[in-house]
């Protein structure tokens, strides 16, 4: 007897069996996605070789392993470990108070959302769904500002791994590039506040402005007047918060594992040419198809006047952060010590890779968890448009600050 339970979601095109979106198991979409496979690879070796795209694409992938994944690891633990210290004693409190005064006039958001925006600097963009799904969290917010916040937190995900991975590069010609990593911050504030005004065009028509997300019962823990702090004595609460963030971080670079190796390994590739001498299969060559768009006329003159992009090969960061924003910063120690890019790229880079953090592969996820899945199309939109904002913005204020210094 068949028990499955088959009905048609009106939000989807797909039948629902089980509970489960499915499709049939031979469709058109099998046939497209076997074209696009082969067109991709064949056009590689076409061009590479097929013995030489294979090698190139697994000595790069364990050069990223190695150099980039294990580095930005480190970067994770401590960062991780410096986040739990300053949460434990209070000190991200204090940031979130203050942070509370420019909440409305910036974000049109309670002062409460200070806190989804420090704790996601901190951590990554989901870290926001935790505080989302507490109701003494919510109470602040009104139903239109509540899915406002993936647009939020997702602007401020990673900050402080991003900001410190850029902040200690070294340009080829011995420039710092901390001052160019604090302006992408800047960018990054930028990018967000455009985001979260622009997703509340399409809440406000949806919810109206004056529903309250929940109703206060009067039980809830007041999140912006107590914090919940480790067991034990000073020193004990200090080594816990130590291992539990460093512990964080660690699992932070085990997950960004899969993006850098497999997106900035084809990005790589897509970005990187010819050696000298021709093709050897080693890590890094590729067939230059990225730059050559980025230098067709119009492109370039447009991503030069907008992001003070004088190379095609600096696309490859902001294309990259659209999925991954860990493996789009694999990229930037070779693009760095071939000379390509300098502190104006590392500010847009800082302030694109904030604001966009992979949100293609995160949105959705979480629009689902504030439930509201049927605005995940406008939340992307919105975040679209936030990140070429912070981006422009980061240049601009670069070009401003290198002028008048």
């Amino acid at each position: 007897m068949n028990n499955q339970v088959v009905n048609i979601n009106p939000e989807v095109i797909e039948p629902v069996v089980n509970n489960k979106r499915v499709k049939k198991a031979i469709g058109f979409e099998g046939f497209i996605a076997l074209f696009l496979f082969l067109g991709f690879f064949t056009y590689l070796g076409s061009v590479m070789g097929t013995a030489n795209m294979l090698q190139t694409m697994m000595n790069t992938a364990f050069d990223l392993l190695i150099n980039t994944v294990f580095y930005i690891m480190a970067i994770s633990v401590l960062a991780g470990a410096v986040a739990a210290i300053l949460t434990e004693f209070g000190i991200v409190a204090l940031i979130n108070k203050c942070l509370s005064l420019l909440m409305k006039p910036l974000y049109n958001l309670p002062g409460a959302a200070a806190l989804g925006m420090v704790t996601t600097y901190l951590s990554d963009n989901p870290a926001i769904l935790t505080l989302a799904s507490d109701k003494g969290f919510k109470k602040y917010f009104k139903k239109f500002q509540l899915p406002a916040l993936t647009n939020m937190g997702t602007a401020f995900g990673m900050g402080l791994v991003v900001t410190t991975t850029m902040a200690i590069k070294v340009s080829s010609t011995g420039e710092s590039m901390a001052t160019a990593a604090l302006v992408g911050n800047i960018g990054a504030v930028v990018g967000s506040i455009v985001s979260v005004r622009i997703m509340m065009i399409f809440t406000k028509k949806r919810f109206g402005t004056e529903e309250m997300a929940v109703e206060s019962n009067g039980d809830d823990l007041d999140v912006m007047k107590f914090r919940e702090v480790r067991e034990g004595s000073v020193s004990s609460r200090l080594l816990e918060a130590m291992l539990d963030g460093g512990k964080a971080g660690v699992e932070l670079g085990m997950g960004i594992i899969p993006g850098v190796l497999i997106i900035c390994t084809v990005v790589m590739m897509l970005t990187y040419g010819v050696p000298d001498g021709g093709y050897t299969g080693a890590a890094f060559e590729g067939v230059r198809l990225l730059p050559a768009i980025g230098e067709i006329g119009i492109f370039k003159t447009i991503f030069g006047w907008l992001f003070g992009f004088t190379s095609g090969e600096a696309l490859a960061f902001p294309i990259t952060a659209l999925g991954a924003v860990g493996a789009a910063l694999g990229l930037v120690d070779p693009l760095l010590k071939s000379g390509t890019i300098g502190g104006n790229e590392i500010a847009v880079f800082t302030a694109m890779g904030m604001c966009w953090s992979g949100y293609l592969s995160t949105h959705v996820a979480m629009m689902d968890g504030l439930g509201c899945r049927d605005l995940t199309g406008k939340a992307i939109l919105s975040h679209t448009v936030g990140g070429l904002c912070a981006g422009i913005s980061a240049h601009w204020i670069y070009v401003l600050i290198t002028s008048l210094f």
